[in-house]
């Protein structure tokens, strides 16, 4: 086996520690590369992207692709880029769910006399659409906590610490603290009604959704072995109908939580803004199942939302 000796550059800010060669042999997996400089430069291999000087791709950190499988040669020139401190995804998602988890009840309890202390006193108890939304929030959240941790298979081990404002910010304000607000107060329209429609069409929903979409996470889970980054195509309930019913039925269980909260507009905002974002995300599965898997994949008209989107 020949051994290669692969020029290194910084890209963007420099790496003190970083080497201006490091040698592989030819056949060696490109996983290698990344371990030798990230040893080499005290960094963790997620901090590291290594791209090719020739045509700027990305080199994968992976145990099947090789030094010289992606035309690698001696003296070619590899850059590296310090993305800087990295979280664990799993780690992401827990910080992310933590707080609609405990934002709801501690505004409904303890936090309810401060947060809504310009209402004459004493405030009414909390009624049972109150109640209600209240735990299913926390089930929801809960439900996300446990997938995260026993359900997940990430595709990416980690992303750039400072994402984490960002990531959190949808969930802490826009499905903790807005909601909270907005559906505990005194006055809401979920202090006050008494509908029976509202009642169980909205369980319903959130039930038939929150199963749904457990289900829809355990056939995802079933296509990537454990420890790789290897996809399947996903088959099952839901997905010969749109490209990601996980989204979907997440839609479908907070309709529920919006026709209980008495048709907030602080949950319906909630709704709209994260439909949106999950319509991206799933456009571009959808181009990407397209072209990973080719003829073998039953191409989808609708991404999301079956018959809309």
């Amino acid at each position: 086996m020949a051994s290669l000796t692969l020029v290194v550059q910084p890209r963007g800010k420099p790496i003190k520690k970083l080497p201006k060669e490091v040698q592989v042999s030819s056949n060696a997996s490109t996983a290698e590369i990344y371990n030798k400089l990230a040893e080499a430069s005290g960094f963790s291999i997620h901090r590291l992207r290594i791209t090719k000087g020739s045509d700027r791709t990305v080199v994968p950190n992976s145990k099947d692709s090789t030094v010289d499988g992606i035309g690698l040669k001696e003296k070619s020139v590899l850059h590296i880029k310090d993305l800087g401190p990295q979280l664990g995804w799993r780690t992401v998602y827990i910080i992310e769910y933590l707080g609609p988890l405990f934002i709801p009840a501690l505004f409904l309890f303890p936090l309810r006399p401060y947060v809504y202390f310009n209402f004459d006193k004493p405030l009414p108890d909390p009624s049972q659409f109150q109640l209600l939304v209240c735990a299913l929030l926390t089930i929801h959240f809960i439900k996300r906590e446990y997938e995260t941790v026993f359900v997940h298979r990430f595709s990416n081990a980690t992303m750039p610490a400072r994402n984490i404002v960002k990531n959190s910010g949808h969930y802490w304000v826009l499905a903790g603290l807005n909601i909270a607000y907005w559906v505990f107060r005194p006055d809401s329209p979920a202090a006050t009604i008494q509908d029976s429609f509202l009642l169980y069409s909205g369980l319903a929903l959130f039930i038939f959704g929150e199963l749904a979409n457990l289900n829809a996470h355990l056939v995802l889970r079933d296509l990537r072995r454990p420890g790789t980054t290897e996809r399947g195509i996903p088959s099952g309930f839901g997905f010969n109908v749109v490209t990601c019913p996980n989204y979907f039925f997440e839609v479908v269980s907070w309709v529920g939580i919006y026709l209980l909260s008495g048709m907030s507009w602080s949950v319906l905002f909630f709704i709209v803004v994260g439909t949106v974002q999950m319509a991206l995300w799933a456009k571009k599965k959808e181009r990407r199942y397209r072209k990973e898997f080719g003829d073998k994949y039953k191409r989808k008209r609708y991404v999301i939302l079956p018959g809309l989107y």
